[in-house]
């Protein structure tokens, strides 16, 4: 497979406009199972041709989609059975925008709600197919040298506050009104918004770039050196129990967090 990406990749490398192409995802960092399909990245300092993209794509695939806008701009490909069968996932970003993605939240140190180094996490994992004079091995560099303090307490600040401590607006509040509403969609998403905040929070303890949505539970026991009490046992409790009795684990969650906190 190793070859089939390269190949790949030096057909995207014949475009002046490419700076790298990188392989990330599951498969870099760790975290792939046998599901997992492969994500490639391609920045560029312009948008490159669906044409281009297009004809690309039927070298190696029968089944693909060409220009999904739905998220991040990308194509989806299955490869053709003598390259593998296996699942493709392009995704086109810009050299200005992942270059103020690390500029905003490694320098400047801005936290999120949820999710606040994710794409450092995305570039520190990447491994690199093509890159043009050094470029993205540039960008990894940049976030090698530790994870800066003020960006930590930020996130711990922030998410914190979204969790419990924002007076009459926090994620456990909202989910408190929504039980009594009994509003079973209202309490399902702030509960996705609570964790996404309790996560955050957890890697931003440990000093680790967030891995994203997937196998959390899993990452955070393997590289996490401090986790709260219960923490394990909490999260899978949660999603069996009633609405009414969540309410009293996710607040044992926030305070057993905060045991843990610089």
């Amino acid at each position: 497979m190793e070859n089939i990406l390269k190949e790949i990749a030096n057909h995207y490398a014949q475009l002046d406009c490419v700076f790298a192409v990188v392989q990330a995802g599951s498969r870099t960092s760790g975290q792939s199972d046998e599901l997992s399909d492969y994500d490639i990245y391609i920045y560029s300092d312009m948008e490159i041709p669906v044409e281009f993209r297009t004809e690309l794509a039927k070298m190696y695939s029968n089944d693909y989609e060409i220009d999904n806008r739905y998220f991040e701009t990308g194509d989806e490909w299955n490869l053709k059975a003598e390259y593998g069968a296996s699942g493709m996932d392009f995704m086109f970003r810009s050299i200005n925008w992942i270059q103020d993605c690390i500029e905003n939240v490694y320098n400047k140190h801005y936290a999120s709600n949820g999710y606040t180094t994710c794409f450092l996490h995305n570039v520190a994992t990447s491994k690199i197919l093509y890159d043009k004079n050094g470029w993205f091995k540039g960008l990894q560099d940049k976030i090698a040298r530790g994870y800066p303090k003020e960006l930590r307490n930020n996130i711990i600040k922030r998410n914190m506050m979204l969790l419990k401590d924002k007076k009459n607006a926090s994620y456990l509040e909202q989910i408190k009104f929504a039980v009594k509403r009994n509003d079973p969609v209202s309490v399902n998403h702030r509960i996705s918004a609570f964790l996404a905040s309790y996560f955050d929070v957890l890697f931003a303890v440990n000093e680790l770039f967030h891995p994203g949505e997937k196998r959390l539970i899993k990452y955070a026991k393997q590289h996490c050196k401090t986790l709260p009490q219960n923490f394990e046992e909490d999260l899978t409790q949660l999603f069996k129990v009633s609405d009414e009795e969540k309410i009293a684990i996710l607040d044992n969650m926030v305070e057993r967090l905060r045991t843990i906190l610089p």
